[in-house]
């Protein structure tokens, strides 16, 4: 996928695939470390920024973050987020949040010098000159230019982010303000500097299939359409097998199983008119736990996302076993990290971290002949705006309920699940039901996603056009539904799912 970051992407992934050969080969030290980063920057000419130093100063930054841990070893700079700051990186972005440009036309008015209060304004040569350490940012001057000559350079992570949790500190380097941050990730791929990354944990995973674990892979709905047509499901089940992992299941199935009882959940708070909103994108229930406290406790599913029912549907077969999703979502990395939430995956591997875990053992996806199928159509389609709500209706509709009465608001994007939450707090969303989903289009449009919305479109309902026409709730009378729970709590509860 060609995107704005093409080649700070490739120096993320070049790294990550060099940490995870040492790590596979047992010879991942301080010194193989400090190896690499010669290796990667051998200089004496700076590629990417000013200097090979602070070049070299980054690769070690990226290398701690595939280990799990924060870019410095800095104690007063930890921190669990999983979207982190990598700051030598942040120093090359402009500050200046508002610019005088070619449109000034020296006016003797000076309505811009006027109107600003901090006294940051003054006149040059040939335009005004705004002093970016003066400067409040408070826009006055802009909004009184009357030729519009002031512009407003909003930085790209600031803008991406939905929730309003980045800040800049006096030197103009980005904060993140982690009670407000979803862990959506937007900001990683807008930033052009590469100033912003997530931890990765394919360190842990590659040793805990070392130790001969049986680390099972799960593979988000998402998935099929990502790599093109030619590479199902059973493709990348064969690969990760031939890897070391014990075995690969569709995380589609999962959407199955949060379907089903999700669904039941809509029956209830229909009959007692209470409104619901889903409980599968991470990064939106952190947006409802942080900025809609009260929505969260009255409102949400207690239904777990399709990778936690996977995952504890694994772990009630195969005890003892490491469970790793694979998918194009960073706050899944923070859903796997809360342990409020039991047996949970254990970690979480981006598109691009298992293309670069892939390239560490020299192997590439290829067709396949196998057929793999354990989800229903409606299960596969959970990674689509509307696919959840979708799926709930179906399992609805297979229990003889008639769902035409029911009116559904399908959220895509920061900013309408923002839109849509703060109607459902002062009584104002007209519809019964909410699907939220943090990224536009839904999870085949996650940060981390392998190729652009189209390319994955057209490659996706291929895939699905071969797959079988079964029932959700007929499908799932195949598997131990009473071995596990389907509860965020851990509880049992009713696991009838008819």
């Amino acid at each position: 996928m060609i995107t704005n970051d093409e080649g700070i992407v490739h120096l993320k992934h070049k790294i990550i695939e060099e940490v995870a050969r040492l790590a596979w080969d047992d010879n991942l030290t301080e010194e193989t470390k400090e190896e690499l980063v010669y290796k990667i920057i051998p200089g004496p000419k700076a590629n990417y920024r000013c200097c090979i130093y602070k070049e070299r100063e980054l690769v070690r930054q990226r290398i701690r973050l595939c280990e799990g841990l924060c870019p410095t070893a800095d104690p007063d700079k930890q921190s669990d987020n999983i979207v982190q700051i990598l700051e030598p990186a942040c120093e090359g972005c402009p500050i200046s949040a508002y610019a005088v440009t070619d449109n000034c036309r020296l006016c003797v008015g000076k309505a811009c010098q006027s109107s600003c209060n901090f006294g940051a304004i003054s006149t040059g040569r040939d335009r005004s000159y705004i002093d970016p350490t003066k400067c409040r940012e408070c826009g006055k001057c802009a909004q009184a230019c009357p030729y519009s000559a002031i512009a407003h350079l909003e930085r790209p992570c600031k803008k991406a982010c939905p929730t309003g949790a980045i800040t800049y500190d006096e030197n103009g380097i980005c904060k993140i303000d982690e009670s407000k941050c979803v862990q959506c990730g937007h900001c990683i791929h807008a930033c052009p500097f590469g100033a912003i990354s997530s931890k990765s944990f394919l360190v842990d995973i590659i040793k805990n299939i070392k130790a001969g674990k049986k680390v099972i892979a799960m593979c988000a709905p998402a998935t099929e359409g990502q790599f093109g047509q030619d590479i199902t499901m059973a493709s990348i089940k064969a690969a990760l097998k031939k890897m070391g992992f014990f075995d690969m299941v569709e995380v589609g199935l999962g959407g199955d199983m949060t379907a089903a009882y999700e669904s039941k959940e809509w029956m209830e708070a229909l009959e007692e008119g209470r409104k619901m909103t889903t409980s599968c994108c991470p990064a939106f229930i952190n947006m409802l736990k942080k900025h809609f406290p009260e929505q969260y406790e009255e409102n949400m599913s207690t239904t777990v996302s399709p990778m936690c029912a996977i995952s504890r549907y694994l772990k009630a077969i195969h005890p003892g076993c490491v469970t790793v999703f694979i998918g194009p979502c960073i706050a899944k990395k923070a859903e796997s990290q809360d342990k409020s939430v039991p047996d949970n995956a254990d970690y979480v591997m981006t598109y691009g971290e298992f293309r670069a875990l892939l390239r560490s053992r020299d192997m590439e996806l290829t067709p396949v002949t196998d057929e793999y199928q354990e989800a229903s159509v409606w299960g596969k389609r959970f990674a689509t705006s509307g696919g959840v709500a979708n799926a709930v209706m179906e399992c609805m509709q297979e229990r003889g309920i008639d769902t035409s009465v029911i009116k559904l608001k399908k959220a895509a994007g920061g900013d309408e699940c923002k839109k849509t939450l703060t109607l459902l707090k002062f009584g104002k969303l007209p519809e019964d039901f909410v699907e939220g989903m943090v990224c536009p289009g839904g999870c085949v449009g996650g940060p981390s996603k392998h190729k652009t919305a189209v390319e994955i479109t057209r490659a996706r309902e291929g895939l699905l056009q071969t797959a079988d026409s079964r029932k959700v709730l007929e499908n799932l009378k195949q598997y131990p539904m009473d071995k596990f729970s389907m509860f965020r709590d851990g509880h049992m509860g009713d696991h009838d799912i008819d």
